[in-house]
């Protein structure tokens, strides 16, 4: 099969990895419109199933991420002086670069052919059996397509910065920062020895108070700088990643399609689906994307059955993970229903920030249901039970409301 991966993200360049494992006969080609080495974004996060399902389709891939990988096994969460930490499951953090860099490494140690400084259009696909089109939220060739696939884009509320730090936090760290405008925070989380990713959000308008929409791009770092002054312990903010352009603040747009193949072009990753990166699975979504597409190629003869079939299995898997975004993004657009409560509470409402049910019951008696719950079973299957009933309930009633 002759194949060209349009996008030399992770989920790209681990599509070709697997499809020349699978038969080193595949012509397989990766085309990036940007130069060899120039990537956006600071350190991407992952988790424990996901090196060993890499470890289990290519070990050797799997052992240099895992090699360039720092981890974390608990949570530090800042309210105004106090400090809550909780343990929690082991994650993983990695340089985006360094990611990228150990994948283009194996795919040409393969045989796999990268083209950097070639961008492919709508308009002329390359000959190939397989299009993949790997090339991100703003897809050129889903574009070209847009009555086929049917791409939605759903804004959210918050405004958020995706910045560097040389501070280097030794777990996955929140700050919550009151101000008369409103409140700001932060995620940050290491992804090497020297540098953390620090993710500011805010709503628009305690953005726009705090000045943060106008000025310069130095001028709107330091004013963070002070904000965040408790955990950077006197560590910059960089507002430039490695390949250069500066810092934008932004609004997150989910996407989904209506179809995610239309004859032999495929999406892949972020050009078929997003995820609110309050929940850190970007990266992990787009290389299990990798893994069922080469699965279906494998499974299937025939491309139309394949693609199908990979359509398939990734929506339904998709499932919880979407869920789980909607609902820890709207956790921190309504930050202030839990932010007054004990940080220790605060805290742990935070960590259940991806339940249906949490959105409808109070915080201080959902907390204690919870606790509960992890004492007795029958009041675990009810919260199990309940959570998605009412959500479902809910959106039934607001599709209605639009009506």
């Amino acid at each position: 099969m002759k194949v060209a991966c349009v996008g030399g993200g992770p989920a790209g360049l681990y599509l070709s990895i697997l499809l020349k494992r699978q038969d080193p006969s595949h012509d397989v080609t990766v085309y990036e419109r940007d130069p060899e080495g120039s990537t956006y974004g600071w350190g991407v996060t992952y988790w424990q199933g996901l090196l060993d399902r890499l470890r289990a389709r290519d070990p050797e891939s799997a052992r240099a991420i895992e090699e360039h990988s720092v981890r974390w096994n608990q949570g530090v969460a800042h309210v105004r002086d106090r400090a809550t930490r909780r343990p929690g499951d082991e994650g993983h953090g990695i340089g985006r670069h360094q990611l990228l860099e150990i994948l283009a490494a194996r795919a040409r140690a393969l045989g796999v052919r990268l083209e950097y400084e070639h961008e492919i259009t709508a308009d002329a696909l390359p000959d190939a059996d397989l299009v993949v089109a790997g090339d991100g939220v703003h897809s050129a060739l889903r574009s070209g397509r847009a009555d086929r696939f049917g791409a939605e884009l759903r804004p959210g509320r918050n405004s958020y910065v995706w910045l560097g730090t040389t501070k280097v936090f030794d777990s996955f760290t929140f700050a919550f920062v009151e101000t008369e405008h409103g409140w700001i925070w932060c995620y940050g989380y290491p992804f090497s020895t020297e540098r953390s990713t620090c993710v500011i959000e805010c709503a628009p308008e305690t953005r726009t108070g705090l000045g943060l929409d106008e000025g310069s791009e130095a001028d709107g770092l330091a004013r963070l700088e002070k904000l965040f002054a408790h955990i950077l312990d006197g560590h910059p903010l960089i507002g430039r990643a490695p390949a250069g352009g500066g810092a934008q603040w932004l609004t997150f747009r989910t996407l989904t399609n209506r179809a995610w193949y239309h004859d032999n072009l495929v999406l892949l990753g972020d050009a078929a689906h997003t995820t609110h990166y309050s929940i850190g699975a970007g990266t992990t979504l787009a290389l299990e994307d990798a893994m069922a597409l080469a699965d279906a190629l494998s499974q299937d003869a025939a491309l139309p059955q394949a693609l199908a079939r990979y359509e398939g299995e990734r929506r339904s898997a998709l499932l919880s993970s979407q869920s789980a975004a909607r609902y820890s993004a709207q956790w921190y657009e309504n930050l202030t229903r839990y932010i007054h409560l004990p940080p220790d509470r605060m805290f742990a409402l935070l960590g259940q920030r991806h339940s249906p049910l949490l959105p409808y019951v109070p915080p201080q008696l959902y907390y204690r249901l919870d606790r509960a719950a992890g004492q007795l079973e029958a009041l675990r299957r009810l919260k199990r039970w309940l959570g998605p009933k009412i959500a479902r309930s809910a959106h039934t009633r607001a599709l209605s409301a639009r009506k």
